[in-house]
């Protein structure tokens, strides 16, 4: 989501400003720190970074701005401690960016915008026109599950849906214009739900087969999607639609009920391993990845090793996985049973180990499968190498000619890494 608004308010500069993007910090005259406020760690980076990019510029008369979910949630606190920062705005703001800088022109001083819902941010955004093969459009903002650990009721607001033809219009526009991969975007997304102009009633499962019907669609994907919000329907997608790619996103967080309880997440291991069962009775080769907090507040050994459990049952083919972060204004912040962070570490490492050992695993079992690739660039690594993903979201890295970007290609798996797959075109 934050990649998405990144590209947005780029394109809004850039359209009804006449802004230019830069390469290197140096040459800029308007500096923006997209921010996430999930973990301590993230909101604290961006003082850092703020301190670093001053040094850079320093004796030119640079617009430092601070925006999203950071930018939402400590607002004057940001003016506090970096003075220099001009604007601070949130991720319901963005689309203000041309009228926030010709006030900070005519007016000077700071300028703070934090609105707590914009569903029409998207009517005053202009149309990405040069996509690139992989292209996102978000259908849903917000959540209303308040997880006692989370800030994004807080930062992104309350769940609300985008109109079901405003959603297809923007996606067709997309793929005319050379995007061949969609991404539906959306902070708790399988809780779309959006009459359109008929007065039919989608949620996410219609929505997708309303938007696999648009010309030019090779691949789509949705994240994230909270296992509460499943239903049979999204699940018979995944066996029906040809153009879904087989991955699901969907976090559990812990596998103890009894953490999960304190969690506020609203369902059961049980539950969730019926999901994971339905999906790969639908897609058997479906790709599942999760995220995992380790060392929440009155997490025992006993909770840790169930989640440690639940890990080796699913197999999954992908986790993020964190220390538990307490975060201003949540409830489990104020729980008063806080796991050492040492506990909480040394927990972190042993399930990050289980993790890594199935992903390795699992890539290396592709080698000797041949991977339909949507070649999205030049790899990071490796002279003369391109790069893209495979259908069950795993990166792929192969040499090739630049001239293959933006197709789909067939690759032939040579070396399964832990974090990516090698290979051949066929």
């Amino acid at each position: 989501m934050n990649v998405h608004d990144a590209v947005r308010m780029a394109a809004l500069l850039r359209d009804v400003m006449g802004y230019i993007s830069v390469e290197e910090p140096e040459q800029a005259d308007l500096i923006i720190l997209n921010t996430c406020h999930i973990r301590e760690k993230a909101a604290e980076k961006i003082f850092s970074e703020l301190g670093r990019l001053r040094k850079l510029v320093a004796g030119r008369p640079v617009i430092f701005a601070v925006g999203g979910c950071v930018g939402q949630a400590e607002g004057d606190h940001i003016f506090q401690r970096a003075p220099f920062v001009s604007l601070v705005f949130g991720p319901q703001n963005y689309h203000q960016l041309p009228e926030m800088l010709i006030r900070l022109e005519q007016q000077g001083g700071r300028i703070e915008e934090r609105g707590e819902s914009a569903p029409s941010k998207f009517d005053a955004l202009p149309a990405i026109t040069t996509p690139g093969p992989i292209a996102s459009v978000v259908v849903q903002e917000g959540c209303n599950r308040f997880c006692t650990y989370c800030v994004v009721p807080f930062t992104r607001g309350r769940e609300w849906s985008r109109p079901v033809e405003a959603i297809v219009d923007e996606a067709r526009g997309l793929l005319a214009n050379g995007a061949r991969e969609l991404h539906l975007l959306g902070q708790n997304v399988n809780a779309y739900q959006a009459m359109d102009r008929d007065g039919v009633v989608h949620d996410l499962a219609l929505l997708l087969r309303r938007v696999a019907l648009l010309p030019g669609l090779e691949r789509m994907r949705f994240v994230t999607s909270h296992p509460a919000d499943m239903n049979d329907d999204l699940v018979e997608v995944f066996g029906q639609l040809e153009s879904l790619c087989p991955y699901l996103h969907l976090p559990i967080q812990s596998g103890s009920d009894r953490v999960l309880a304190r969690m506020a997440r609203g369902h059961t291991v049980n539950e969730y391993l019926d999901w994971i069962e339905k999906l790969r009775q639908v897609s058997p080769g479906i790709a599942l990845a999760s995220d995992f907090i380790v060392g929440f507040p009155g997490e025992t050994e006993a909770d840790f090793l169930e989640t440690l459990e639940l890990a080796r049952t699913v197999q999954f083919d992908h986790a993020y996985s964190f220390v538990f972060s307490a975060r201003p204004g949540t409830e489990a912040a104020e729980m008063s049973d806080a796991v050492p962070l040492e506990v909480g570490q040394a927990r972190l490492a042993r399930l990050q180990a289980l993790l890594q050992e199935v992903q390795l695993a699992k890539n290396q079992a592709r080698i000797g499968c041949i991977e339909s690739v949507l070649v999205e660039g030049l790899a990071k690594r490796g002279e003369g190498e391109l790069t893209g993903r495979s259908q069950h979201g795993r990166t792929v890295n192969f040499p090739g000619d630049p001239a293959l970007i933006g197709h789909l290609v067939q690759v032939v798996i040579t070396e399964g890494l832990p974090n990516s797959l090698r290979g051949r075109l066929t």
